[in-house]
């Protein structure tokens, strides 16, 4: 079985060793968003959904539930929380959604930013300034907290009935806490002094097919399963889509179209480009080798904002996208002058709290289509400006001129041409839309001796299609609006800046 931790949903699915999802179901999650910058999530809350979503799976496979070997773990990789002794829910899940923690971040990195890059291989650390505005902000409650951990390591914890001292976290995960070396895998003890943090109060950092646990007999049977089954460390949602993806060469690319659509290449080092610092370092599963990373925080819950605030109020989610995408469809590349800046939430890599997002150029003749596609065309303009930082780092696969598209913006029938024609590369949809769960299951297999080759299990299971050339005529225009969004971005940010002190 293997559990997905998102931020939306919990989902679950059991997999044959042939790759087939014999059940899968998902569960919402709900978030306390009351308030502007808050947005947090019940650890309780989350271990419950978990319960219920595996409960559904173990009801739709019935019987043959006994059969279940192992369960395995994905989910969010950015953001933290704090339990104490007794494994209770002390922070409440803190993803970087929930803003409250920006000045921290702010200060953080002005004053060791370059320590965050070159050490933890992060433009955007999450861990290392939520701790501090934690203790600073809320100092009562944070005298309790015994462990800081990622939601995975929480759920494994919960799930297995652990003691606090075997706290884990997988070390794909290490990233985003801004306190560990990921060339080494371990905390790094100079981030954790620089950021106050006592690296006891930290959980072990594991390998990805460690078992970290075994299922409680409680937990076993609110999920229908038998007690006693191991439970995997797994890896991040964007590494677990990268191998369930069959990006495991180097060189291979990847676009996860998500609520959080993410860039990722797989190098046999980590090089941190220190001028534009605009993608991140995350260890691979094969030592010395990582997936070098670019995330757009909140680009898909954008769009699904965009729809939802400017859709006709009788249509349907779906519906509302099927027709702005027939729309959109008829509108010329740079959307008739108007551009967008997307990143509603700020920017990650380069690191930018203060960024928000703007439309300019519109006129009266704009209609809602228009909106739509220059957020497309915005998010395209962030990769493509991406890759260039990336070939200039890694020229020995500048060559390298495809790239594999996941997550439910492949679904998109204009997004993929779009992404083509302004990055001049050729992008596929794929046979599967379970890549990050199927890429949980086999490292699943992988930590309890199913399947031993990983790379073999992928490539049998894993096909490409629907290959979208670039226009070349369009890639030449959209050449000269990618030079005028970057220089967008640096008017927006500071246009942005003298709103916030204005307020």
């Amino acid at each position: 079985m293997a559990v997905d931790l998102g931020t939306s949903f919990i989902k679950a699915g059991v997999y044959d060793t042939e790759g087939q999802c014999l059940a899968a179901a998902q569960s919402s999650v709900q978030s306390d968003s009351s308030r502007p910058g808050v947005f947090v999530q019940s650890g309780e809350e989350i271990l419950n959904n978990v319960l219920s979503c595996a409960r559904q799976v173990t009801g739709i496979f019935g019987n043959d539930s006994s059969k279940i070997a192992a369960i395995g773990f994905t989910g969010q990789m950015a953001g933290f929380m704090g339990v104490d002794k007794e494994w209770n829910d002390i922070t409440s899940w803190s993803c970087s959604l929930d803003t409250r923690y920006i000045p921290y971040a702010e200060k953080q990195m002005a004053e060791f930013g370059d320590d965050f890059l070159e050490i933890s291989g992060t433009n955007a650390p999450l861990m290392a300034p939520k701790c501090e505005w934690f203790v600073k902000e809320f100092p009562d409650q944070a005298k309790y907290i015994a462990k800081y951990m990622l939601i995975s390591s929480y759920v494994i914890g919960k799930l297995g009935n652990c003691r606090i001292e075997d706290a884990a976290v997988g070390s794909s995960y290490i990233t985003w806490t801004g306190l560990a070396d990921v060339k080494t895998g371990e905390w790094s003890e100079l981030l954790c002094k620089r950021a106050g943090i006592s690296g006891e109060l930290l959980p072990e950092i594991v390998k990805y097919n460690e078992v970290c646990g075994h299922l409680d007999s409680k937990m076993a049977d609110a999920m229908g399963l038998k007690a006693g089954i191991p439970l995997v460390a797994g890896a991040g949602d964007k590494i677990a889509g990268c191998i369930g993806s069959g990006i495991l060469d180097t060189g291979d690319m990847i676009f996860e179209a998500s609520s959080y659509g993410a860039l990722s290449c797989l190098v046999d080092e980590y090089r941190p480009n220190r001028v534009q610092k605009d993608y991140d370092g995350i260890p691979s599963l094969l030592e010395g080798q990582f997936y070098i990373h670019k995330y757009l925080p909140g680009s898909g819950i954008t769009l699904k904002w965009y729809l939802d605030t400017f859709s006709e109020a009788a249509m349907n989610w779906k519906d509302a996208f099927l027709s702005i995408e027939e729309s959109a469809k008829k509108i010329a590349c740079g959307s008739e002058g108007l551009m967008a800046v997307g990143l509603l939430g700020g920017s990650a890599m380069p690191f930018d709290g203060e960024l928000k997002g703007a439309w300019i150029g519109h006129t009266w003749s704009h209609k809602k289509e228009h909106f739509y596609k220059a957020l497309l065309e915005s998010y395209a303009y962030e990769l493509a400006i991406t890759i260039d930082s990336m070939k200039k780092m890694y020229p020995e696969w500048k060559d390298n001129t495809r790239i594999k598209m996941i997550g439910g913006g492949a679904d998109s029938t204009i997004w993929p041409q779009i992404l083509a024609d302004v990055t001049g590369y050729e992008f596929a949809r794929l046979n599967r839309n379970d890549t990050a769960l199927w890429g949980t299951a086999v490292l699943t297999g992988n930590g309890i001796g199913v399947f031993k080759d990983i790379k073999a299990v992928i490539n049998r299971t894993i096909q490409e299609k629907d290959w979208m050339k670039p226009n070349c005529d369009n890639y030449e225009k959209y050449q000269n609006y990618k030079a005028v969004y970057s220089d967008l971005k640096k008017d927006v940010h500071n246009a942005c800046a003298k709103l916030k002190h204005a307020l």
